[in-house]
């Protein structure tokens, strides 16, 4: 027999609902849409082979992603509940798949304590390109900037405090009227200024062998770096770019009607996701290529290489602060996507308004996030994954590297086992509404080949981390 709660306090209250289907899917995949596809995504497909890497990426996020979001979606919207009570409602009586809440909590929280200060960073680097702060500077002196502003724990505290006020801000005015309209503006800017930016960079002068090495595929470049390296870094981006295993879609799904099965709009979602980092590789392939410099991996790319690539280039300031609001916006979809996630736990679970829900978690979040802060300057000891490493490197292998996984195998195992929700109510649940279904042959494969992919996502992890 299943439960049929619905808040914490025994309580029924009316579920905010988003106002179009337009709105869900741009809001969905603004929560998967951020650092991973504009910043990640580039530098690994230019590490892994180009092109060929990018085929092998599509692959996986086609078999191994997307299952798992329809899965969330149909967990939110049975159970009308952000992850804090969905298990609760759904699961067999006297199982224990309620307990998954904590971990899943953990990880949202987990993934803002870095994302904020990141999101910090970005906002600040926007202001020095339009302002012409960076102007005259050579590649030393744009490189010393980056190291000068981790030796600023009061600089880098206030951006990541302006950053989770606003955002916390959008989510203060609720789902439709803040959340829903403000996101919808971000990415509809966020895809037309990446159009932009990326027929820029394809015009730049010598910008043809960037284009080639990134739309021509070339397995020999993937036989040189070595099959299995190529194909676990295909698996695990196309893993980690939608933000699965934590809730943190699951929640979009509870404020949806039936009208639309959940396959069509996850489709919708993972498609979206993936054309903003083919898009971002279009922008940045071509300009490295154009000025003769790699893309590098890490914080590099995005605050040292390209400020370069932008002051050599003719219009940089103007085409600099384009890019730098491009990944504002893209960083800000997140952390409001996740913020509001974070404020529907309180309001599942302790039965709270949502102002009290917004003043309390941001709190919560900015004291959470100052390690973060402060682990490149007071705390730059503390290398708890070896030499070199700092707190977000921590933080983020928590979150990438355990959380999501194991999240997944928990929504893949609860919608496919007996046990569990099982697979005939995930099934009936998906395919409600008008749209593409969940095809019920894949039975096999989401319930034991799947799992077994994601459990090897896991491990390699810690491989890779030996």
């Amino acid at each position: 027999m299943l439960r049929e709660k619905t808040t914490a306090t025994g309580k029924k209250t009316g579920r905010e609902k988003f106002g179009s289907r337009l709105g869900f899917i741009l809001i969905s995949a603004g929560c998967a849409i951020g650092l991973g596809n504009v910043w990640r995504f580039p530098y690994v497909t230019g590490q892994y082979g180009g092109a060929a890497f990018v085929l092998i990426y599509l692959f996986f996020l086609l078999i191994l992603g997307l299952p798992i979001v329809v899965m969330e979606f149909s967990v939110g919207r049975a159970s009308r509940a952000s992850v804090a009570m969905s298990f609760d409602k759904l699961e067999p009586e006297g199982t224990k798949w309620h307990l998954h809440k904590y971990t899943a909590m953990a990880g949202n929280y987990l993934l803002m304590m870095f994302y904020t200060t990141i999101g910090g960073w970005i906002l600040l680097y926007f202001f020095r390109t339009v302002t012409g702060h960076f102007e005259g500077m050579d590649t030393a002196e744009v490189s010393g900037e980056f190291a000068g502003l981790m030796e600023q724990p009061g600089l880098m505290t206030g951006c990541m405090l302006i950053v989770v006020v606003l955002c916390f801000g959008v989510c203060s005015l609720g789902l439709e009227k803040g959340v829903e309209k403000i996101t919808k503006v971000m990415m509809v800017l966020l895809l037309f200024l990446m159009v932009v930016l990326a027929v820029h960079s394809a015009i730049l002068p010598n910008a043809g062998e960037g284009i080639r090495f990134y739309l021509l595929p070339d397995f020999g470049k993937v036989k040189e770096v070595g099959w299995a390296k190529v194909i676990f870094a295909a698996m695990g981006q196309s893993f980690f770019t939608l933000s699965i295993g934590i809730g943190a879609l699951a929640i979009f799904g509870s404020y949806i009607d039936k009208e639309r099965a959940l396959f069509g709009e996850a489709v919708s979602v993972t498609v979206l996701d993936t054309c903003v980092a083919l898009i971002a590789g279009m922008i940045i392939f071509p300009a490295c290529y154009a000025f003769g410099i790699q893309p590098d991996s890490g914080p590099n790319l995005l605050f040292i290489t390209l400020p370069n690539i932008f002051n050599d280039m003719a219009g940089g300031r103007i085409w600099g602060s384009v890019f730098f609001l491009c990944m504002l916006f893209a960083a800000g979809s997140t952390i409001i996507a996740v913020f509001e996630n974070i404020i529907a736990f309180a309001m599942d679970l302790g039965g709270l308004s949502r102002k009290k829900a917004v003043l309390y978690n941001l709190i919560a979040i900015a004291v959470l996030s100052l390690p973060c802060v402060f682990g490149f300057n007071i705390l730059s000891s503390v290398q708890l994954l070896g030499e070199g490493s700092t707190i977000l490197d921590f933080e983020d292998f928590l979150v990438s590297n355990n959380l999501l996984p194991l999240g997944s195998l928990v929504y893949l195992f609860f919608c496919t086992s007996r046990y569990g929700w099982g697979w005939e109510r995930f099934l009936e649940e998906a395919n409600t509404g008008k749209g593409l279904k969940f095809p019920k042959w894949a039975r096999v494969y989401v319930s034991y080949i799947l799992p077994l992919i994601v459990l090897v996502v896991f491990v390699q992890g810690y491989l890779a981390l030996l």
